[in-house]
This record gives C-alpha cells, sequence and structure tokens, in this order.
C-alpha cells in the first residue's frame, strides 16, 4: 500500500477530464491510480460516506453484503462505462436525466437477473435492488468522472470504486453475522452454546460496527499521511 500511496503522491495533480497520453507509461500509471482511488484512498463508504441506505440496511450476513456489493460494482461499471462513451452527444442541460435512464437500465437488467438466478437472495434484498438507481455513489462518479473522462479510464473508477463497494459490504456483513447469529454463511462458528447479540443484526448494530470500521479506516490512512510526510522531510 505504501507504494500506491508513493504512486498517488507523484501524480496529485490528476484532475478529472485531463488529457493522457494514449499507450504510455504515464497512461497506466493514470488507469492504476484511477483503481486503487475508489478501492482504498477514496473508498466510496468509509472515505466519501456515500450510499449509506443500503450499507446499513442490507449487510445482516455476508451473503447479503457479497450480494448487494456485486450487484453495485456491475451497475456502477457499466453505468460509468457507457456515459463515458456517450459524454460527446448527450446535451448539457438534460446530462443529469439522461445518467439517470442510463443507470436505470443497468439497474433494470440486474433486477431480472438476480430475480431468474439468485431468487433467494432476490427476496433478502428486496426492495433495494430497484434503489440502486438512487444510489449516490453511482450518479456522484457519472456525474464528476465518467462524463468528463475517456471509457478506459470511466472503467477504471467503476471498477475500483464498486470493488470498494463490495469489499467493505462483505466485511460489515461478516461481522454483523459473526456476532449477531454466530454464524459465518451459515455455518456456526462458536458452537452451539454460543448466545448470539442480536444488537448487532439490528440497525444499531450496523451503525456501530461501520462506525468502529471507518474510525480504523481514518487511523490507518491518518498515519499513512503523517508517515508519507516525514518521508517527504
Amino acid at each position: 500500500m505504501a507504494e500506491i500511496n508513493k504512486l498517488a503522491a507523484e501524480i496529485t495533480d490528476i484532475q478529472p477530464g485531463i488529457q493522457v497520453p494514449s499507450f504510455s507509461l504515464a497512461k497506466y500509471k493514470y488507469l492504476w491510480v484511477d483503481f486503487m482511488n475508489g478501492l482504498w484512498s477514496e473508498n466510496p463508504v468509509l472515505k466519501l460516506i456515500l450510499g449509506m441506505c443500503s450499507t446499513l440496511a442490507v449487510t445482516t450476513s455476508t451473503q447479503n453484503g457479497l450480494g448487494m456489493g456485486f450487484a453495485g460494482l456491475f451497475v456502477l461499471t457499466g453505468s460509468n462505462v457507457m456515459v463515458s462513451a456517450l459524454r460527446k452527444v448527450i446535451p448539457a442541460k438534460v446530462r443529469i436525466p439522461a445518467f439517470i435512464v442510463i443507470i436505470a437500465g443497468f439497474v433494470t437488467l440486474t433486477d431480472l437477473m438476480m430475480a431468474a438466478y439468485t431468487p433467494g437472495l432476490y427476496e433478502a434484498l428486496g426492495i433495494f435492488i430497484p434503489l440502486i438507481v438512487a444510489n449516490c455513489i453511482i450518479l456522484a462518479r457519472s456525474e464528476a468522472f465518467a462524463a468528463r473522462n475517456p471509457v478506459d479510464r470511466s472503467l477504471m473508477d467503476g471498477l475500483g470504486m464498486g470493488l470498494g463497494y463490495l469489499v467493505t459490504l462483505t466485511v460489515l456483513g461478516t461481522i454483523r453475522e459473526v456476532f449477531g447469529n454466530g454464524t459465518v454463511w451459515g455455518v456456526s462458528v462458536f458452537g452451539e452454546h454460543y448466545i448470539p447479540m442480536i444488537v448487532f443484526i439490528l440497525p444499531a448494530g450496523s451503525f456501530i460496527i461501520l462506525g468502529l470500521l471507518t474510525g480504523l479506516f481514518n487511523r490507518i490512512m491518518g498515519n499513512k499521511k503523517i508517515s508519507t510526510e516525514v518521508g517527504c522531510h
């Protein structure tokens, strides 16, 4: 991770819309930083505090966190690529409604696929699958990044942000399931004598665990920042 931070520090002047030479080493550096920004340094849940409704509501188990994460990853990556590809033909005045139509198309595709192939998970996630269309992460990345950058950079941004969302929801769901049910993916962890701490399955538990994860993440990022500053001197 130190290498990633060093790489990010070398090109901290990256701004949306910047022109990067094709097929050059700098090009691959930009793509790598775009990917890692979403996965780590600008994690959409732990750093940007976006997508809180689905994060807090559906992560009662590992399976739910993983399923919601994959759905978000697919919609975010697909919509980023589509918005970037059409950015020069969409009039600026109607860009937001156009972005929402594109996102809604991918959400509908995800909804139908999950209903057909993973009916149990589809029922568990319920209304939160259609509500992906209103997820702040996806619309924000379309407006702030995909609408101003080429397809390849938008693809890497979508993959990084989507994986950051997926990993965070999976970790959060696993912790809540372990302490709230004493299981991981339905398999007992502590044995039959374990008394589940129901609070971790309830909304209060999701706030507690997410708060602790966010605090730990900021502590790590803070230490990294201090370490980088000392190294520069």
